[in-house]
């Protein structure tokens, strides 16, 4: 069975001999890596199971400030921080609630479809897909600023309702692209939860995201495409919603905020979960032979019925030491 197919039966929710496993690294952990190997594809060893890219947006210009960049939607960004990966926001493109403040984002299709024709090259026998970053709730305040994201849902919807439909109007063109390529999945990008509950409510998620979403996912879904959605934090009270809306797998689920076990039983024959290996709490700070006991212990959970892709609940952050990267992988691989 190839690792495609190996992917395929965990997102239908059969058991294989093998689980399928996946590490993301954010930029400077995967240097530090590199440089702890000296092997630039030490990771090709251990053989994850998927290949993926996501449309973020790319820069168009800089702006003379080192660590600046303005993407193809008008928002300059700020890498000069810790996070080199993102970076954050360096001021609102739009100041106040008036759609017609709204910048046109460019979209670079030529681009675009190199790297969809990039990604369908190198893919091997992985599971493969493309992705949209920053796919709604993150694009609304990337534009606005988070605080007035948030206020503009109680105090001025309507303007909230448009800018949402304009961002759904962007994203279908990117996911008509995408359908027009050999991808197995579509991933969607969009931070909804914090540490306990959400950010926005599931009501006001209910009322602005999940339309959008549903109108995505079944555009993707047209294309024949598995659908998969990351979203750090708790959202589990909008699972049922994900679930009805067409969701095949949710990533990442971290173990500090849900109970495995409960959620296992509660969904996981409807969810395929990615994720589960803390990336806050103990890959940064336990000894190896702690992260392999874990692993261990939370496959036993996981992998029943099937539906489960092992791996960090997100990109390795610099703060984790290399041997436990090198032990987490070890045991990923007996599996």
């Amino acid at each position: 069975m190839t690792r495609r197919e190996t992917v395929i039966n965990a997102l239908l929710h059969k058991e294989t001999e093998h689980i399928p496993y996946h590490a993301d690294f954010t930029e400077q952990e995967l240097e530090k890596m590199v440089r702890y190997t000296a092997d630039e594809s030490f990771l090709d060893k251990y053989g994850c199971y998927l290949h993926y890219w996501q449309y973020w947006a790319y820069p168009t210009e800089r702006d003379g400030r080192a660590g600046y960049f303005t993407d193809d939607f008008g928002v300059t960004w700020n890498r000069t921080g810790a996070d080199k990966d993102i970076g954050i926001v360096d001021k609102p493109v739009i100041d106040e609630p008036d759609i017609s403040l709204y910048p046109t984002p460019y979209l670079d299709e030529k681009r675009i479809r190199e790297d969809c024709e990039r990604l369908i090259r190198t893919k091997g026998d992985k599971f493969c897909f493309a992705g949209i970053g920053f796919s709604m709730f993150e694009r609304l305040w990337s534009y606005v600023g988070m605080e007035d994201a948030l206020v503009y849902m109680i105090t001025d919807p309507d303007f909230v309702h448009e800018l949402l439909d304009k961002i759904l109007e962007f994203n279908l063109k990117v996911i008509d692209i995408f359908n027009e390529y050999p991808f197995d999945g579509i991933y969607f990008g969009d931070d909804w939860g914090q540490q306990k509950g959400m950010i926005m409510g599931a009501p006001l998620w209910r009322e602005f995201i999940k339309p959008r979403m549903k109108a995505m996912y079944e555009r993707a879904k047209q294309g024949g495409k598995f659908i998969l959605q990351h979203s750090c934090g708790d959202i589990e009270e909008i699972f049922p919603d994900l679930i009805e809306i067409g969701l095949d797998c949710y990533q990442t689920v971290q173990p500090e905020i849900y109970d495995l076990r409960g959620i296992k039983e509660r969904y996981g024959d409807r969810l395929c979960f990615w994720g589960t290996i803390s990336t806050q709490q103990a890959l940064p700070n336990l000894p190896p032979e702690e992260i392999k006991r874990i692993i261990d212990a939370t496959v036993a959970i996981m992998r029943r019925g099937g539906g489960y892709i092992l791996a960090p609940t997100h990109a390795i952050p610099q703060d984790v030491p290399e041997e436990n990267v090198i032990a987490m992988l070890e045991k990923f691989t007996e599996y």
